[in-house]
């Protein structure tokens, strides 16, 4: 097994994202899909998802994952859960160019998800839009500006992502012909308790293997972890939206 703090931390949580899988599971319910609708969950990182709408709906999804080492991750959830989730490692992109239209898609914290470095909000979801039938749904989670940062916090944040806040995304949604049909920004509480509990196993881990090779690396991202969202508690969020394509 391969060590790193993404493998620590998130081998730790149920969802790899500041919401909790009853919040996600009831925006899915929202969707009517019946059982055999072809679903991708990209960014699927330790799969709890992916697994859980295999369970709870019976959809055919495919778990897409373009780090190996979280994909070794969501390969041991897959098999320790006993479901047929379809695990693609590689890049979202490159993925969901090759396949038909799908009737959903979930896309919770996901990293350079076109291909092309950091894309706008808008060019996030038009890339999406593209890959949903008519009719199809789309399920976006990710961070939420609740109020304007600083410019050294926003820097710091979005080095891979850009960020807007709920009106920003949906605009966003708006402009490329995606209709919002539910959103929620989740609590305080919960969030707290994502960063807590990602940073939280990886300390432990850390006192466990106070001599291993990645020590240092895992505790400068735990590190880097904890910082930001103390020092952006009240400023950054998490929101989960339910957009359909029309059709």
């Amino acid at each position: 097994m391969t060590t790193t703090f993404g493998r620590i931390a998130y081998g730790a949580l149920d969802v790899c994202n500041g919401v909790e899988m009853a919040t996600i599971q009831a925006a899915v319910a929202r969707t009517g899909l019946s059982a055999g609708a072809r679903v991708a969950d990209i960014g699927t990182g330790n799969a709890g998802v992916a697994i859980r709408l295999s369970q709870a709906f019976g959809l055919d999804v495919a778990a897409i994952e373009f780090d190996p080492v979280m994909a070794e991750l969501a390969a041991e959830r897959i098999a320790a859960a006993g479901m047929e989730v379809d695990l693609v490692v590689g890049s979202a992109a490159q993925v969901l160019e090759g396949i038909e239209p799908l009737d959903l898609i979930v896309a919770l914290g996901t990293t350079n998800l076109t291909g092309e470095g950091r894309p706008t909000p808008e060019a996030g979801f038009a890339f999406l839009k593209q890959r949903i039938r008519p009719g199809g749904w789309l399920l976006w989670g990710d961070l939420v500006w609740l109020a304007e940062p600083s410019v050294p916090l926003r820097q710091v944040v979005e080095v891979s992502n850009q960020y807007t806040d709920d009106t920003g995304w949906v605009a966003a949604a708006a402009t490329v012909g995606l209709v919002p049909e539910w959103r929620e920004i989740s609590s305080q509480p919960v969030f707290d308790a994502y960063a807590s509990d990602a940073v939280g196993a990886a300390r432990r881990w850390l006192e466990a293997h106070p001599d291993a090779a990645e020590a240092e690396t895992v505790r400068f991202h735990a590190d880097r972890m904890q910082a930001v969202f103390e020092y952006g508690r009240g400023l950054i969020g998490f929101g989960l939206y339910l957009f359909r394509v029309p059709g």
